[in-house]
């Protein structure tokens, strides 16, 4: 498989791209995957990520954590930072972001395996972490913890 059989049809990978006015208006770009005979994770961290309170349009931010078992495609990278930055100006709440987010991951990709963790900062004083999954995770495939501590505050 060559470098232009993979990469030509990406419209926004080697261009200047305008960051989406909002998550719906974003595209997510696909690439065959090379290794599809291979089983493997694909982990991509969005430690700022923020959206908006749908109520009150205040700021939220949260750590996002998401794994991938890739099968014949593997989301480009700059589509998903794009994606991810489009949430900056965009209402939800912390659960329907995160959950959305997996969503339009896995219906796009079609993995064998994804997860998301939403680590969302306290917002009145409570955090609240969102996780979701689509299915059990493959066992021959090493998948390590995120590694994101639940909040403490000052503790």
């Amino acid at each position: 498989m060559s470098d232009d059989t993979i990469y030509s049809g990406l419209q926004q990978l080697g261009t200047q791209t305008a960051l989406p006015a909002t998550p719906e208006e974003a595209v997510l770009e696909r690439v065959a995957n090379p290794q599809a005979d291979t089983r493997y994770c694909v982990r991509f961290t969005a430690p700022e990520f923020t959206s908006l309170c749908p109520m009150t349009g205040a700021p939220d931010f949260a750590h996002l954590v998401i794994d991938y078992v890739p099968g014949e495609w593997l989301v480009e990278s700059k589509s998903l930072k794009l994606y991810l930055g489009a949430f900056r100006n965009h209402g939800a709440f912390h659960e329907d972001c995160t959950v959305s987010i997996a969503r339009r991951l896995a219906d796009l990709l079609a993995p064998h395996w994804l997860r998301i963790g939403g680590y969302w900062y306290p917002r009145g004083g409570i955090p609240i972490d969102v996780f979701w999954q689509t299915g059990a995770p493959p066992a021959d495939v090493w998948i390590p913890e995120q590694g994101v501590a639940g909040y403490r505050g000052r503790g």
